[in-house]
């Protein structure tokens, strides 16, 4: 037997798509278990499994004598494991459709390497630059393999994912995920890169025209001898398993034609070269039709394709064109023929030629359009939804939310389009009595679902509601209606507990999980959770959306919640109150964490604490952004609280750091410095940074202004700011002798980052703490030996005037500090005129200081007279008559004026660097 025949009959012998069944694979596995002491994955792997299970051995790093992680080594055991991948694969005939559905892309792109290595393709070679016609026929089979695997997957990630819910999280599993996702996107990146060079190779691959050959078992156990024993037989044009110059162009072409119909979205051109590589795609699978081995091609995917194509381009048959209803839409949306789109779907709902799926498409696109800003297009998305809510119940499908979102506010013209639509989707002397049954129910439903009795009486006198329900069931309906309370004095009733609320009747799980999404209602989302629940335990609905997110110190204890209702509803709850905490959406916040804490209370003193710290947060939060900006003071009740979290000594209660810091700015705020400096426990001191921080400035404006002598708490200020400024600086001394920084990093040992000291500043709106906090910043920015001009600021000589070690203190992120900090202060008070002293010290330094201190007491030269202040007074009033600054003068006075200042200034800056 030659050895073609040979390759061909022992890959015909078994087929991709079943377990395998011949000896030659069990042989293979005990092999792998004898050659690598791996132990059985599975009691029956299947061949993906094998894939996965050799290249996850061959590719785990090693350790040296150090310990230190090297690359896995290039052994015989790991050469070994590598060859049975490639040999699981070659059983497998190579074909992707099986591989991609199993592997994941860095199990994938790992295997297709080793074949590009063992096929003999240079590494580091641009594929584009080789000649596949000079190459051997496995070798360009490898390369054609890898390139079109590699647009294949830049195609399929361009496709929208269904995120798996995940369960409980478990670290180590999360961290493994991570780690895939961050190498498949590293992947995805790299193929993106070269995705053009991919297209340029298979392109080339269409003009060679001659058959090629794959690797199969029996030629990698060739590549795999000593090099004298193979004879050139891998090297033949007949090694391998032949695949016809057909069957490669076929499957060549339609990933060429998937890859340009993808680049299509931002070149309409290219959707002209994926037409016509998906036409040549049809013509060879009807050329080699059942005899191809090796090529598979979705012929459904395929005849979607080539109808996209034939009317996103143009075509010689116009009429024909015209005539399919996909190329009416697509010409009505693109020429903006709204109406005739409405038309359009009417007449469909008749035919039902158009797939739902491609009708909620459409919906989509209008949406969005409409949400860019074209108000006009709102009725029309009201019109098309109306067409597929009509089409859906007379399919036996569940009404879409979007329906509903678009009918909370029903009015005639809605009713008559509405009611056209229903006419018009059923032939009543045709039509069954099921489907009479079900556009009955829908009319029902809808008059049911009304408050306003006129649109009420609008559907139930129509002709199709007359001829549908009969006399007693159009009866009792009205009945139901005359009698019915308004819906908004059922709303409005009060509710006795929040376990009372009955549940409604079950829709789909996934419309269900879009209200969960949208709803800011707490006992309509305790609703849609015992439905979700009723049809499914299986599931955590606390998962659906991942913008809810809680704090890692709460989800611990929420998470470990027998019950699951309970849990998710906590979880809900909770995430939707802090986001709309976030968001300053106070009142749902403070209706989520009412529901919340009353559920909380039934079952949990800890979670019950966490809520009405929540609450607490939210309360401070209300009235800083409400009568606080107006000066009036918060509730002595309010004050009570807040100190109350601060003393609060309830052992294992979860607490954010968050709520002490804007407790701690919420006392300095509102002048409580006797309680901070005199009534806060120590422990709480000692053990919260805000605490300590606040108490010290507290202290410290209480003091001034003082005598030097009582100035201690000033210095400890001072000290645990300089502390939190020091950085931590290592060297290494080089070869030649010299001492390099290789580190440079914010200091451990201060009570906390300077950045978190900052955000904290940021909180406090009292002048005189903003005052002295920026006061002690630019004390310190002026002890640094080669500073060129100080800041002047007031209070600054409560501080002490020298640092032990200059070199541990940060003076660039000071000088950073001290800005950001006066700017912060200038939006509590633009009008303060010592912080814009020293805004205009920092900026214009000495050389310019008499003149920018003018600029800041411009509005105040009345003021320097009721003090007494004359000398001041007469330079302001000089000032304002300088030319530069009459704003009176004309304009090419004034020009001139400000190319005198500029000049100015530039020549003072020029003097302190020259």
């Amino acid at each position: 037997m030659s050895a073609e025949a040979a390759d061909r009959e022992a890959a015909t012998s078994c087929r991709p798509c079943t377990p395998p069944q011949t000896s030659w694979f069990e042989f293979l596995l005990e092999e792998a278990l004898l050659e690598t002491h791996l132990r059985k994955a599975a009691p029956d792997p299947s061949p993906v499994q094998l894939i996965i299970q050799f290249l996850e051995q061959a590719s785990k790093p090693s350790l040296n004598e150090q310990n230190q992680v090297q690359p896995p080594p290039d052994n015989k055991r790991n050469r070994i494991l590598k060859l049975l991948a490639l040999k699981v694969a070659a059983h497998l005939k190579w074909d992707l459709d099986i591989l991609e559905k199993s592997l994941s892309v860095p199990v994938l792109n790992m295997l297709l390497n080793e074949l590009l290595c063992i096929s003999k393709v240079p590494p580091g070679t641009k594929h584009v630059d080789m000649d596949l016609s000079s190459l051997p026929p496995t070798t360009a089979m490898a390369i054609l393999l890898y390139n079109r695997w590699a647009i294949r997957t830049i195609v399929q990630s361009s496709f929208p994912v269904k995120l798996v819910k995940p369960g409980p999280p478990q670290l180590n599993i999360m961290t493994q995920i991570q780690q895939e996702k961050e190498l498949t996107e590293n992947i995805l990146k790299v193929l993106k890169e070269q995705a053009a060079d991919s297209i340029l190779v298979l392109e080339a691959a269409l003009k060679l025209n001659k058959d090629l050959y794959v690797h199969t078992i029996r030629t990698l156990d060739l590549l795999a001898m000593e090099p004298g024993m193979v004879n050139g037989e891998t090297e033949s044009s007949t090694a391998g398993l032949k695949i016809s110059a057909e069957e490669i162009q076929c499957q060549v072409c339609y990933d060429l034609g998937a890859v340009y119909f993808q680049q299509g979205s931002t070149n309409s051109t290219i959707y002209e070269n994926a037409k016509e590589k998906f036409f040549r795609t049809k013509e060879l699978i009807s050329k080699i039709a059942s005899s191809s081995l090796h090529c598979t091609i979705d012929e459904k995917r395929l005849a979607g394709y080539c109808q996209a194509c034939g009317v996103l381009t143009s075509s010689s048959d116009s009429a024909s064109q015209q005539s399919t209803p996909y190329s009416q839409i697509h010409s009505c949306m693109k020429s903006g023929s709204y109406q005739e789109l409405v038309k359009i779907f009417l007449e469909d709902n008749l035919t039902l030629s158009l797939p739902i799926q491609f009708r909620h498409s459409v919906l989509r696109e209008l949406f969005q359009k409409a949400q860019q800003g074209n108000d006009a297009l709102d009725e029309i998305c009201f019109k098309v939804c109306a067409c597929n809510t009509v089409c859906d119940v007379m399919q036996g499908r569940m009404i879409d939310i979007q329906f509903n979102q678009l009918f909370l506010k029903p009015n005639k013209e809605k009713i008559d389009f509405l009611l056209e639509v229903c006419s018009r989707s059923i032939h009543l002397e045709h039509a069954s009595e099921s489907s009479q049954r079900k556009m009955a129910a829908f009319l029902k439903n809808l008059c049911l679902g009304l408050e306003d009795l006129q649109l009420v009486f609008m559907i139930s006198s129509h002709e199709l509601f007359i001829t549908l329900l009969k006399d007693d069931e159009r009866k009792l309906l009205i009945d139901q209606m005359r009698k019915r309370s308004p819906r908004i004095n059922l709303c409005t009733k009060p509710v006795t507990s929040f376990y009372d609320i009955p549940a409604s009747a079950s829709v789909s799980i996934g419309q269900l999980e879009h209200q969960l999404i949208l709803s800011m209602d707490p006992w309509r989302i305790r609703q849609i959770l015992i439905e979700l629940h009723g049809m499914t335990s299986e599931r955590q609905f606390w998962t659906v959306s991942c913008k809810w997110e809680v704090p890692n110190v709460y989800g611990n204890v929420i998470l470990g919640i027998k019950d699951n209702l309970t849990r998710d509803l906590v979880y809900i709850l909770m995430a939707k109150g802090l986001h709309c905490s976030a968001i300053k959406d106070f009142v749902h916040a403070k209706q989520l964490f009412a529901a919340c804490l009353e559920l909380v209370t039934e079952f949990s003193p800890k979670l019950r604490q966490v809520m009405l710290n929540e609450m607490l947060l939210l309360d401070i939060y209300t009235h800083e952004a409400g009568a606080g900006v107006s000066g009036e003071r918060p509730p002595s009740d309010l004050i009570s609280r807040v100190r109350g979290y601060l003393e609060m000594r309830v052992p294992d209660i979860p607490l954010r750091q968050v709520i002490a810091e804007e407790c701690v700015a919420f006392l300095l705020n509102w002048r409580e410095n006797e309680y901070l400096t005199m009534q806060v426990p120590l422990p709480l001191v000692q053990t919260n940074p805000y605490v300590k921080l606040g108490q010290l400035l507290a202290a410290t404006c209480k003091e001034l202004p003082g005598p030097k002598e009582s100035r201690r708490t000033a210095k400890d200020l001072w000290e645990v700011v300089v502390q939190i400024c020091s950085v931590s600086n290592q060297h290494k001394r080089g070869n030649d002798g010299r001492v390099s920084l290789i580190k440079h990093r914010e200091s451990t040992l201060g009570i906390m980052y300077r950045s978190e000291l900052l955000s904290f500043i940021k909180k406090l709106r009292e002048p005189l703490v903003l005052t002295t906090i920026l006061s002690l910043f630019v004390k310190l920015h002026n002890v640094r030996e080669d500073i060129v001009n100080d800041i002047a600021a007031e209070h600054i000589s409560i501080w002490p005037s020298s640092i032990p070690n200059l070199q541990s203190v940060d003076f660039e992120a000071v000088a950073v500090t001290v800005k950001e900090l006066v700017n912060y202060a200038l939006t509590i008070n633009a009008n303060n005129h010592f912080w814009l002293i020293i805004q205009a010290d920092i900026y214009f330094g000495d050389k310019k200081n008499d003149k920018m201190l003018l600029f800041a007491q411009l509005p105040y030269p009345d003021l320097h007279h009721k003090r007494g202040e004359t000398d001041k007074r007469q330079i302001a009033i000089k000032a304002i008559g300088q030319t530069e600054l009459n704003a009176s003068n004309p304009e090419e006075v004034l020009q001139l004026a400000a190319q005198r200042r500029k000049k100015k200034f530039l020549q003072a800056m020029a003097k302190l660097y020259f």
